[in-house]
């Protein structure tokens, strides 16, 4: 788990504040039209475009868990055959 600590200065006292934060941060580029499909499943859900993306990526690597290599190289023939890059 993640904290931050701050430490204000305020009238002589000292407040201090600890931001514990339960999530990471991970930021990566996506097709325009890739990200249109994630907002529009985010807006039929009623939810975050974070939250949808946290959970497609969560079954993913739950997928390649139990499938292990063999998962990554059906999404990459798969893309392929679609003329898409990864």
């Amino acid at each position: 788990m993640q904290s931050n600590l701050w430490l204000f200065l305020v009238s002589g006292a000292v407040i201090v504040f600890v931001v514990t934060t339960k999530k990471g941060f991970l930021a990566f580029r996506v097709s325009p039209d890739l990200k249109k499909e994630i907002q529009g499943i985010a807006n039929s859900e009623a939810r975050s475009v974070s939250q949808v993306c946290e959970l497609l990526l969560s079954e993913g690597v739950q997928a390649y868990k139990k499938q292990g290599p063999k998962f990554m190289h059906r999404l990459l023939a798969k893309q392929k055959g679609q003329g898409q890059r990864l």
